[in-house]
């Protein structure tokens, strides 16, 4: 592997795999309003958030951490321009005290908080703007979480990104991804170059599914999962992931490292790798191995679907925990590859209808998924070309997924957002 290429995905890894509290679309818009709220430099007193409607849609349902189980847009801008800390980025929430919440439900009820729907071509976009008597201060977010594109202050721009910089997302472009590499950069990888960040996923996504497996949050599908499966390892796998998720997306406080702007994924990539590198007693080194490929297949296959679509990202991160176990059971590019393709025959297609408590269950779903597609190969099984939309190459096969996700399941996504906006009040 050449150096550069090397460098980019070392550089991947580390631009992905970051920590953020909480479900990542809410704290974004936290984010947003805390970078308006200090380039404004004083507590506003009204905020217009104008956002894309998968924005909406992941963040209609789940609660914001730190606001005392408060959900939605107008709780997640009132406590980022309130009380958050935009140096945090996505974890802009965590300096929030308990003894803060009675003065952030105050601040709902004076300030003024318009919400609207942004007509742009954009999945990922959010328009924020802070009042404070005649001055204003705007954050402008684009394409992913926090890639901030515009800060203006009053009619003054003071920041703006390069068009490069800005059709980039501000990262290392991920086209240079391929299994065969990822397998071999895996194998081949210094592991001083990627262990502090791996070490922090394993950190941070275990302890998040202990308080899950722990705590009664959302449906308890994880200890659902346990006491209706039982203790193999395959159900482990599922049940400690799907536990993270239930407490992530019922509010918890706890920190997750992401893949790929989600931190359900990070969760789905980690700890069914983690869960089967205890079951088969394999060194650290090579769980941290296994650990690359299952992020870097996952970000590889989220790379042609978009940030945010139709399309449920747990199947993918579900696709790149396989693959990383494949590799725990001493696998190699063939096995991966097969693996991969026999993953995306059995479960593409799961629709994403916003981040909520059933993410979970889809989340298990998607690992029976990835394990079914293993399970398979190594019993001499496996579907073939012109199986659906299986093709010949594992490559091939992912282009064929992200084609459907990004094109074909465009007018899905929207009709998506218009049932779940027209006809799917919460009941709280």
């Amino acid at each position: 592997m050449d150096e550069k290429l090397y460098q980019d995905y070392v550089n991947i890894l580390r631009e992905e795999l970051v920590p953020a509290m909480g479900c990542t679309e809410p704290i974004a818009i936290a984010y947003a309003a805390a970078l308006a709220g200090k380039t404004l430099g004083t507590v506003p007193e009204k905020l217009d958030v104008c956002v894309s409607g998968n924005i909406i849609k992941n963040v209609k349902s789940v609660i914001v951490p730190n606001t005392g189980d408060m959900h939605g847009i107008e709780a997640a801008a009132a406590a980022g321009a309130l009380l958050g800390d935009a140096d945090r980025e996505l974890e802009v929430l965590s300096v929030i005290r308990a003894e803060d919440i009675s003065a952030l439900r105050r601040y709902m009820e004076e300030a003024e908080i318009c919400v609207s729907r942004a007509e742009t071509d954009r999945v990922f976009e959010i328009r924020l703007t802070a009042f404070s008597g005649t001055h204003s201060a705007g954050v402008f977010i684009t394409d992913h979480h926090t890639n901030v594109v515009e800060i203006r202050k009053d009619q003054q721009i003071i920041f703006r990104a390069d068009p490069e910089a800005e059709q980039n997302a501000g990262k290392t472009d991920h086209s240079v991804l391929t299994i065969e590499h990822i397998v071999e950069f895996a194998e081949a990888a210094d592991l001083k170059d990627v262990s502090e960040t791996l070490e922090r996923q394993i950190a941070c996504n275990t302890a998040i599914a202990r308080e899950g497996l722990d705590h009664p949050y959302g449906a308890r599908i994880g200890q659902i999962l346990l006491d209706a499966g039982g203790d193999g390892v395959q159900n482990q796998a599922k049940a400690w992931a799907a536990a993270g998720s239930d407490a992530r997306m019922s509010g918890c406080d706890m920190p997750v490292v992401i893949n790929s702007g989600s931190g359900n994924q990070g969760i789905t990539v980690t700890l069914p790798v983690v869960k089967y590198a205890e079951h088969l007693q394999v060194s650290h080194e090579k769980l941290l191995r296994a650990l690359i490929i299952a992020n870097l297949t996952a970000i590889r296959l989220k790379a042609g679907i978009g940030c945010l679509s139709a399309y449920c990202g747990a199947t993918t991160a579900g696709c790149g925990a396989a693959a990383g176990i494949t590799y725990l059971y001493g696998g190699g590019l063939r096995e991966i590859s097969h693996t991969i393709v026999n993953t995306l025959a059995i479960n593409s297609g799961v629709v994403c209808d916003g981040a909520k408590a059933s993410c979970a269950a889809k989340i298990a779903s998607s690992i029976e998924a990835g394990l079914l597609g293993m399970h398979m190969f190594q019993r001499g099984s496996e579907f073939r070309s012109g199986d659906g939309i299986v093709t010949k190459g594992v490559e091939n096969t992912i282009d064929n997924i992200g084609d459907l996700a990004r094109n074909g399941m465009a007018g899905t996504d929207r009709e998506i957002i218009d049932i779940m906006l027209s006809r799917c009040p919460r009941m709280d």
